[in-house]
């Protein structure tokens, strides 16, 4: 007899899945996002909110596009579509530490942070660390885990606790560890936060990183571990050569708190040769830095028309020290802002990309210890294409509720459509022309168009039409309990299938959360093996938020596969059957259910 989770299960499992799925500048490498408001020399009240929006890309390691990444913002959750791409509109966050946190099984969480202002959106690329076991340890024994990089982590013998319960742990230790080159370029895409931190008395600080580190810690049984109370493990992190002359020889310690989403000082390391090494009482990310004051700071980027430039990269640096960098992401109305050094001289820079290295735009502005607005920014550099066309459907008519997405030199841009079906945007070129893919889709009728092949130059650039039309992008989860019919639909619900390979058979797992409820769920699994379409795959369980705890499935029941293209399409299935509520009622329960969701592995 095969049982169904249970609803509590369901919510406590999707939540589980939830889990296992700046900003500001600094003076290596930060990001920028925000608004110039007050000056910050106080203790922060983290309980003001404002509504604000917040959209972006999620790639992974080797900067594919993440789809059905779960992406978090202010109690509202929902999934990156196939193009890495999440935009969550109006939502309630925290003023001082607006947080947006991404989710993938198999990876670190990717987590920013940005000063909110009412009104104002923020635009992110996140860049995931996958969790690569970097060695085994027997709890009773401890000893040292070593990267090739240079880092080290010591765990002590005995000194391992059941995250969950705090209950001593004995057994294999798997330590899946990353360090976060401090000079990296991608650092802005994928260190966690803004590079703000709470200080010991409270206030929150500018912090200059000198290396980072992802560590995390689980058992035989995939279960999560921490120190225990009262134990010290030990962290070497690795010193970049370029920093060392400059280094501290005692910094301070900083861990990310992901409730608050800023850093918080905790201990000290001591700088010995090119590293540093500092005991530290639990794992999560931590940080090597030196705190300073900061004030606020935004720009608005156009072009030569007033166009805004959208999701451009801006860099501010030190002028007498180039190294103190930080770098932020313009916003769809080609906004950007955060904290930055005060009374300092600054060089701000704009890119066409992360990828591209030579600026666009470049001034010098002087900061004090008021917050400065620079107002709009002309780029009217000969390397910005003026893009237009317009988007149909399938009879041919304006596609009013849609979006064009333009690849250009292995970045993904979304640009909207107006009233009338039409897109007009500006974007830099890294030379003097870029071949782009552009794809159009029609949110309202659920359908994506072929992708185009077009050559930008500079200057004007008329695309014509783009037909959304050809691939059905729904996705569903359609089920009837007793002849009452439930439904879940994307994008406004959110939907997820993940492959589950550690225990063979591999497992596809599908999840269902209604937008707007409170544990209203579904969920199904069933076997990928020898998996087709018109295939039989044997049920492994149901669940629903209408059906009751513990019910059984008396007889076997098979999934009937009707769609399987490949990763990044569809898979589509349903299933008939009965399920048995609990004793001593025995109520039976006659389940229908069909399926279309993109797969994701």
């Amino acid at each position: 007899m095969l049982l169904t989770l249970t609803k509590k299960k369901a919510v406590i499992f999707i939540s589980a899945i939830i889990v296992l799925f700046a900003i500001s500048f600094i003076s290596c490498q930060k990001e920028l996002t925000g608004n110039a408001d007050d000056f910050i020399a106080a203790p922060p009240d983290l309980t003001v909110k404002v509504s604000a929006s917040v959209a972006g890309f999620v790639t992974d390691e080797n900067d594919i596009a993440v789809n059905g990444a779960v992406v978090t913002v202010g109690g509202t959750t929902i999934l990156t579509d196939k193009y890495g791409y999440f935009e969550i509109k109006n939502v309630q966050v925290v003023k001082e530490a607006a947080v947006v946190t991404v989710a993938r099984p198999g990876y670190f969480k990717g987590i920013k942070t940005w000063l909110a202002t009412a009104g104002k959106s923020a635009f992110f690329r996140v860049k995931l660390i996958p969790k690569t076991i970097a060695g085994t340890l027997d709890a009773a024994t401890g000893g040292n885990v070593t990267l090739a990089n240079g880092l080290i982590i010591s765990l002590p013998a005995a000194a391992i606790v059941n995250a969950a319960t705090n209950a001593a742990y004995t057994g294999p230790v798997n330590v899946s560890a990353k360090w976060i080159d401090p000079t990296g370029n991608d650092l802005n895409r994928t260190m966690p936060g803004d590079l703000r931190g709470l200080d010991t008395a409270g206030i929150i600080k500018l912090l200059t990183t000198y290396g980072m580190t992802a560590v995390e810690l689980t058992g035989s049984g995939g279960e999560l571990l921490q120190v225990a109370g009262g134990k010290k493990a030990t962290l070497t992190i690795p010193l970049p050569a370029s920093l060392a002359a400059g280094a501290p020889a005692t910094i301070p310690l900083w861990y990310f708190d992901e409730t608050v989403g800023l850093w918080k000082e905790e201990g000290k390391a001591v700088k010995s040769g090119n590293t540093y090494i500092g005991d530290v009482s639990h794992f999560s990310y931590w940080n090597y830095d030196v705190p300073s004051n900061y004030i606020k700071f935004n720009c608005t980027i156009v072009d030569a028309k007033g166009v805004p430039v959208q999701n451009v990269l801006v860099k501010v640096s030190v002028v007498n020290n180039p190294q103190s960098s930080g770098y932020g992401y313009t916003d769809s109305a080609g906004y950007t802002g955060g904290a930055v050094p005060n009374n300092a001289q600054l060089l701000l820079q704009v890119f066409s990309e992360y990828n591209c290295s030579t600026p666009l735009h470049s001034q010098t502005f002087t900061t004090t210890n008021t917050n400065v607005a620079l107002g709009n920014i002309k780029v009217t550099a000969a390397s910005i294409a003026g893009v237009t066309g317009n988007i149909v459907n399938c009879s041919n008519g304006a596609v009013t509720n849609g979006f064009v997405i333009m690849l250009k030199n292995g970045v993904s841009y979304r640009y909207k459509v107006d009233a009338t079906g039409a897109f007009n945007f500006a974007t830099p070129l890294c030379s003097g022309n870029a071949v782009v893919t552009l794809i159009a889709e029609d949110i309202s009728a659920l359908q994506s168009g072929a992708a185009t092949s077009a050559t930008l130059v500079t200057g004007a650039n008329l695309i014509g039409s783009l037909t959304a039309c050809g691939t059905s992008i729904q996705q569903f989860i359609n089920y009837t309990i007793n002849g009452t019919s439930y439904s879940m639909t994307a994008p406004g619900d959110s939907l997820l299938s993940y492959v589950n390979t550690q225990t063979p058979p591999p497992t596809i797992y599908i999840y269902g959360l209604k937008s707007g409820t409170n544990g209203n769920s579904a969920s199904l699994k069933f076997t990928q093996l020898g998996i087709a379409v018109n295939s039989a795959q044997p049920l492994a369980s149901f669940s629903a938020f209408q059906l009751p705890d513990s019910s059984s499935m008396p007889t076997p029941i098979n999934v009937t596969i009707t769609e399987y293209g490949p990763v990044g399409q569809f898979m589509a299935g349903n299933f008939t059957g009965t399920f048995t509520g609990p004793p001593p009622a025995n109520t039976p329960y006659n389940v229908t259910c069909g399926f279309r969701v993109r797969r994701t592995q």
